[in-house]
């Protein structure tokens, strides 16, 4: 009654397929974030200075509801 060790071999097949499947991996993920930025807006970055627009129509509507 003892224990049947195993021997270290290479897995040509599995360390192939692992490969493949890295590689598809890579490719989606990068086919994904280009989706995912395409409807995306850019970033504005405002500086102190800047002039804006400002709607108050919200604050208008909460004080006259009062």
């Amino acid at each position: 009654m003892g224990f049947k060790i195993r021997k270290k071999r290479k897995h040509v097949k599995a360390e192939k397929f692992l490969k493949e499947i890295k590689e598809i991996h890579e490719k989606v993920k990068v086919a994904l974030k280009i989706y995912a930025d395409r409807n995306r807006k850019r970033v504005v970055k405002y500086k102190v200075g800047d002039k804006m627009l400002l709607s108050i129509k919200k604050l208008i509507e909460k004080f006259v509801e009062q």
